[in-house]
């Protein structure tokens, strides 16, 4: 009987051991896990102030602002709400107007987003691709991918 109750014992112990293990593998996911928002989506159900966040969309031609003390202010388009963006940074070269991009941040207590990173499309024909699913989502993007730095209006299909 004490080899029996012995194995159980390990056995317990073992479960425990894994069961820690994945209790620890999950709380660190989870704080690693950046979920993307579209500018739609913010506006219908926005993340917690200080949720670390991505989001995505077109660059709103004429909105891009280099304040003197540096970094970039812009605003970003799904074609059914924006998203005002700061970011102190230096802009990725590819970054241009009426042009894909995706930001990570978090929005604070007076619901501005703060980037810490922007990314840019790496070529003409490269949309990321949860930028280019809310666009078609919200009909603002319903061909192929817009060439470099064109801005294709809501379901008309046509550039500016």
């Amino acid at each position: 009987m004490r080899q029996a109750r012995k194995r159980l014992w390990i056995i317990a112990a073992g479960a425990a051991v894994l069961v820690a293990a994945a209790a620890l593998a999950f709380t660190a996911m989870r704080d690693a896990m950046v979920f993307f928002y579209s500018p739609a989506m913010v506006a219908e159900n926005p993340p917690l102030p200080g949720q670390r966040v991505r989001v995505g969309g077109l660059v709103v031609t004429g909105s891009v602002e280099r304040p003197s003390a540096g970094g970039a202010h812009f605003t970003v388009t799904d074609g059914r709400a924006d998203i005002r963006i700061e970011f102190a940074g230096s802009l990725p070269d590819l970054f241009r107007e009426g042009q894909g991009i995706v930001a990570e941040g978090a929005f604070d207590e007076q619901a501005r987003f703060t980037a810490q990173t922007v990314l840019a499309k790496h070529d003409e024909t490269y949309m990321p691709p949860e930028v280019a699913r809310a666009l078609r989502e919200s009909g603002y993007w319903n061909d192929g991918p817009p060439s470099a730095g064109q801005y294709v209006g809501p379901a008309s299909g046509a550039s500016r």
